[in-house]
């Protein structure tokens, strides 16, 4: 089964190729308000609905992998490496 979704209004939502760094873009998450989660090498990437750039979580290795958990569905999981389990 595949899902097609229908992009009307394309754009670029924010340029990661003018950022630092030569490191690959490994994942993608959204939180409810839009905000989405980017994992690079150097840290998770914030990124707002509006394109801005509030700030990036620095991890102690690579973060990646992403879920929503608890009961409020607000703490984000992330695995780090292969080796151990953050949370935020």
């Amino acid at each position: 089964m595949y899902l097609h979704i229908e992009c009307s209004n394309r754009q670029t939502l924010f340029d990661m190729t003018k950022t630092s760094g030569e490191d690959a873009l490994d994942a993608i998450k959204m939180d409810p308000n839009g905000n989405l989660y980017v994992s690079r090498s150097c840290g998770l990437r914030v990124i707002s609905s509006q394109g801005k750039h509030p700030g990036t979580i620095i991890g102690s290795k690579h973060l990646h992998h992403r879920a929503w958990g608890d009961a409020d569905g607000k703490t984000l999981y992330m695995c780090a490496r292969m080796d151990s389990i953050v949370c935020v």
